[in-house]
């Protein structure tokens, strides 16, 4: 299973579900923690755990893979699913303004992911 497969089923189902700011950073040479990082975001912590659920699920039976760690799930503010090379946050939008993670690499590289 390649990274770029749970890339993509992570932003198709996040976008399902109804995701916004969906913002994905090809951290590859960047970071050594991930090579692909997507970050979206819902406006209350039930659709947090909607989305972080959504993918989760999609993943374990489309790719028969499962999370590394996940953080945040009790809360709902800031869910990550950790699958290793991918790094999926899923936001409160108020968290997500707060944290701006998305700045922390205010140039990653250009992604394509119709390969």
């Amino acid at each position: 299973m390649a990274s770029i497969d749970v890339l993509k089923l992570a932003i198709n189902t996040a976008t399902d579900k109804k995701a916004s700011r969906i913002l994905v950073q090809d951290l590859r040479g960047l970071s050594d923690v991930c090579e692909y990082q997507l970050i979206c975001s819902a406006d209350n912590d039930r659709q947090t755990k909607a989305i972080a659920q959504g993918i989760e699920d999609a993943c374990s039976q489309e790719l028969k893979t499962k999370p590394i760690a996940i953080e945040g799930k009790q809360s709902g503010q800031w869910i990550l699913l950790d699958y290793g090379n991918v790094l999926v946050h899923v936001f409160f939008n108020p968290i997500r303004d707060y944290y701006a993670l998305e700045a922390l690499w205010p140039k990653p590289k250009p992604i394509d992911l119709k390969s």
